[in-house]
């Protein structure tokens, strides 16, 4: 039958389990990659796909999720692993679906040109339905869908994505979104969500998502058998067959078409959930997933928010986190700032990778104390996404809602012995997650700035990247300082090209030995000769009138290219930034 009138009388299609952990749970298989058993153990790799047929599932999955390597390997490892699956099926004329894993980027060609490639590679063994799983986002998804269409318009493509217990992917996509991006593409016929959560978790996010936006295509679910466990140097799944069965039941009940199992799932599971189906069948009709209502989301409490949307300019301050507990010069520091007339305080988060007082805790103690807006710094280094969140969620608790998000410099050399840098994700992709957590438990959403290098050797490439960053939720960009007439024409085609506001970095030279200090030592910053040699021989005071003069004349200069001004404190001088911002406001 063809799988779209399978679905089409109403009753859900029942997928295999987890080839990867069933073959790993085999003697002697624990630290073998499955799929090289198409070449070398191929009767092993047909006897799992018959011990899930004969469990009761419909369609299973080629062994090839994993097929990274040279091509030829690749090319070996897919007609092999279809010819299995194919033999297999056959005699129970069961569903053979081509399956697809998440696809490296650090390769030459994108995942949409290693997706096309590999479609080919199946078509040519005569598989027409498609399963791509376990993604984390919809990167290639397009192409993919797009290149098989054409290739084969009576291809069936699933498109799957692996998303915790909170409902974000490892890349901090939300499920959300990525469901109803990739339900609006024409060429895909199957979306949902699959492994990393077990059944409860992807049942209580199927019963919160609006199904309709699904206009008729098919929702499918296949969790894990649970959460995994290490017992001795194993990992193991300690979920019990009859509850994911339940489970699985009810899931479908809430609307998925397509439902199976992921990690840990081995036949018994799926023999489990192959009754439990046809019990729950027999009860009642399968009933629409009603979404959660979310709490309607409050805009009022940012001030610098609204601000720049009624079109007046801001002054933001950058100050120095300090670096012991003595937090007294600091707080001084920026109530001197809020009477000069600052709109934001921002905070540095470690910068150079040298500890030093929290930005996070910083900006609350600034909200409660002083009432001025923070804007703290909040960098990729050292923190997973469970660490970002929980950090968001007290920052928004504390009516912090604007961040500027950061990639973070990396530790210095020195210190790498003892201290290591860790970065789980890059800036857009931390964006792309503060932005989604209004789908997470988050009332209030942040104001998300990102920065803007305008001293690079290759701006063009930066322009590129801040426009990912708009497209992942940037609002806005605070730029690096501006002192050369390129950082100028840059920041001029910034204005042209990005949607977002722009605060122009103003950073006021002190010394000489400043000015060389910034051009030696500091990335992203460059001082032109002529105004180092204007610093020479000058005393302290004739230093501070000439980084008053050159301050303004920036600032004025920028004023038609951007929105307000990001103003960064050299060595705390607190009342040089206050002179400064009386001359242009």
């Amino acid at each position: 039958m063809n799988i779209r009138d399978f679905l089409a009388q109403g009753r859900p299609l029942l997928f295999d389990g987890a080839m990867g952990t069933f073959y790993a749970s085999r003697p002697n298989r624990a630290e073998a990659r499955c799929e090289l058993a198409n070449l070398d153990a191929p009767e092993e790799i047909a006897a799992i796909h018959r011990a899930y047929l004969e469990a009761g599932c419909q369609a299973i999955r080629t062994n090839t999720f994993d097929v990274s390597g040279d091509e030829d390997t690749a090319r070996r490892i897919i007609e092999a692993g279809c010819r299995i699956a194919l033999d297999t099926a056959r005699d129970v004329n069961a569903y053979v679906f081509a399956d697809l894993g998440p696809v490296s980027r650090e390769g030459a060609a994108g995942p949409g040109e290693v997706y096309c490639k590999r479609t080919d590679l199946f078509l040519a063994q005569g598989l027409t339905h498609f399963i791509v799983e376990t993604l984390p986002t919809d990167e290639g998804i397009l192409q993919l869908a797009q290149h098989l269409k054409e290739r084969c318009p009576a291809a069936f493509l699933l498109v799957s994505f692996a998303v915790a217990p909170d409902g974000i992917t490892r890349e901090g996509l939300s499920a959300r979104t990525l469901f109803e991006r990739t339900a609006a593409l024409k060429a895909v016929d199957a979306v949902g969500f699959n492994c990393v959560s077990g059944p409860h978790h992807l049942l209580e996010l199927v019963r919160g998502m609006d199904l309709s936006v699904l206009s008729g295509k098919a929702l499918s679910v296949m969790p894990n058998a649970g959460y995994p466990t290490v017992l001795g140097r194993r990992v193991v799944y300690q979920g019990q067959a009859d509850y994911f069965a339940a489970q699985l039941a009810e899931i479908a009940q809430s609307g998925a078409a397509i439902v199976g199992g992921c990690c840990g799932t081995q036949p018994q599971y799926i023999a489990r959930a192959c009754g439990a189906l046809q019990e729950r069948s027999k009860a009642s009709a399968p009933l629409p997933a009603r979404p959660r209502e979310k709490a309607g989301l409050r805009l009022g409490q940012n001030r610098l928010r609204n601000k720049l949307e009624s079109g007046r300019r801001v002054i933001a301050v950058e100050l120095d986190p300090p670096a012991d507990d003595d937090v007294t010069a600091f707080m001084e520091g920026v109530r001197v700032l809020r009477d000069a007339g600052a709109d934001a305080v921002t905070v540095a988060d470690c910068p150079v990778g040298r500890p030093r007082a929290d930005s996070s805790l910083l900006a609350c103690k600034i909200h409660r104390e002083i009432g001025l807006e923070p804007l703290p710094h909040l960098t990729c280094r050292d923190r997973n996404l469970n660490a970002t969140k929980a950090l968001l969620l007290g920052l928004s608790m504390e009516g912090v809602h604007n961040v500027l998000l950061v990639t973070g410099d990396p530790i210095p050399t020195q210190d790498r012995d003892e201290v290591k840098s860790v970065f789980n994700f890059n800036s857009r992709k931390l964006m792309a997650y503060v932005s989604g957590l209004v789908d997470h438990g988050l009332s209030t959403p942040f104001q998300v700035f990102g920065a803007l290098n305008l001293n690079a050797a290759n701006f063009s490439k930066q322009l590129e990247l801040a426009q990912e960053k708009e497209a992942y939720g940037a609002a806005g960009f605070l730029t690096q300082p501006v002192h050369s007439p390129q950082a100028l024409e840059n920041l001029a085609l910034a204005r042209q090209t990005l949607k977002g506001k722009i605060l122009g970095g103003v950073f006021p030279i002190v010394s000489h030995r400043n000015a060389l200090f910034l051009n030696n030592e500091v990335a992203g910053v460059s001082v032109p000769g002529d105004i180092v040699k204007r610093y020479e021989g000058v005393s302290r005071e004739e230093a501070e009138e000439l980084a008053l003069e050159l301050s303004v004349r920036i600032a004025q200069d920028m004023v038609p290219y951007t929105d307000g001004w990001y103003l960064m404190t050299p060595f705390r001088r607190v009342a040089l930034i206050a002179r400064i911002m009386a001359e242009i406001k």
